[in-house]
């Protein structure tokens, strides 16, 4: 039997282990913040923080007059972001109904055994490398989209490296984490929930739609959230299946790029760390950050707003 002395100085010990662990956490995150604030103010001294946001072409290259240095690039961050809007538009379209539809027949219609097989089936999605399903998109989604295309009656042109592409296949790949995360909050609901509900004379399905779905909706949006993240962080899907290309778009046939390619783009080869092209990365990645900052901000107090809404 443990002494109460020697439970007070364990307890201490996990207590000092539990603060560090959280301060390490919230010290690298404060970093990566900084790093990026100091970067990015060394560009907008560079580049007008106006034209960056209100720009509509890309192309950072610079060229200099040697008696005259002056940037003859354009940074407009529009593009980028027209394009990672779009993919992950496309991406969430088709894997929030996928996803949803998958979660509610794992947990509230399929049999244990089928549930045990199904649900490890679809997370395996999760751990294909990107790479492949880049593979995916250019051997079989693109040649499928252009061949859809000279079949319609409206001859649309699709390109070999487009947004609908690369969307689709990503939203595939997003698919586990809706399924996955919303299979496990459907399964927390408590059974006399279900229970009451059909006591009441309501059907499974009416149960599911406005009992179940409802009281789990918080967790739902916070697995859609890991989802969009995931989507607007992937590079290597986007530039085997979109391309390159800073096209200010929204069709999606239409070859686009977004704002992680673009900082892979402008970091790769030997370039000088303190040129604007470089700094760049450190701009979009800050615009990026407070963007993803928002809408998680957004979402959070929308599920704030249902948690008072159902007492949860």
């Amino acid at each position: 039997m443990i002494k109460p002395s020697r439970k007070r100085t364990f307890e201490f010990f996990i207590k000092i282990l539990l603060w560090l662990s959280a301060f390490i956490a919230i010290l690298i995150t404060t970093s990566l913040v900084l790093s990026l604030i100091f970067e990015a103010i060394r560009f907008f001294k560079i580049v007008n923080l106006f034209e960056f946001l209100t720009g509509t072409h890309w192309e950072p290259e610079i060229t200099f007059d040697t008696n005259n240095p002056e940037i003859s690039s354009d940074y407009g961050v529009l593009p980028l972001f027209s394009g990672t809007l779009l993919i992950t538009l496309i991406a969430l379209i088709t894997a929030v109904p996928l996803g949803l539809l998958i979660a509610i027949y794992t947990s509230e219609y399929a049999h244990p055994k089928t549930r045990l097989l199904l649900k490890p089936l679809v997370e395996i999605l999760a751990g294909i490398p990107t790479i492949v399903y880049g593979f995916f998109a250019i051997i079989l989604v693109a040649p499928l989209l252009r061949g859809l295309s000279k079949l319609s009656a409206h001859g649309f042109n699709i390109s070999s490296e487009s947004a609908l592409g690369a969307g689709i296949v990503m939203g595939f790949m997003i698919i586990p984490f809706i399924s996955s995360l919303t299979d496990d909050a459907l399964r927390a609901i408590p059974q006399t929930y279900r229970d009451n509900s059909l006591a009441l004379g309501a059907t499974q399905s009416e149960t599911i739609r406005k009992i179940v779905v409802p009281s789990a909706l918080p967790s739902i949006i916070a697995s859609i959230l890991l989802a969009l993240s995931r989507a607007i962080g992937e590079t290597m899907l986007v530039v085997m299946a979109a391309g390159l290309t800073a096209n200010f778009t929204l069709n999606p046939l239409d070859s686009v790029t977004t704002v992680t390619v673009q900082i892979v783009n402008v970091l790769t080869g030997d370039q000088e760390f303190n040129s604007p092209k470089t700094l760049s990365a450190f701009a979009l990645g800050l615009t990026l950050f407070i963007v993803t900052f928002l809408i998680n901000f957004i979402a959070q107090s929308a599920v704030k707003r249902h948690r008072k809404k159902y007492a949860l």
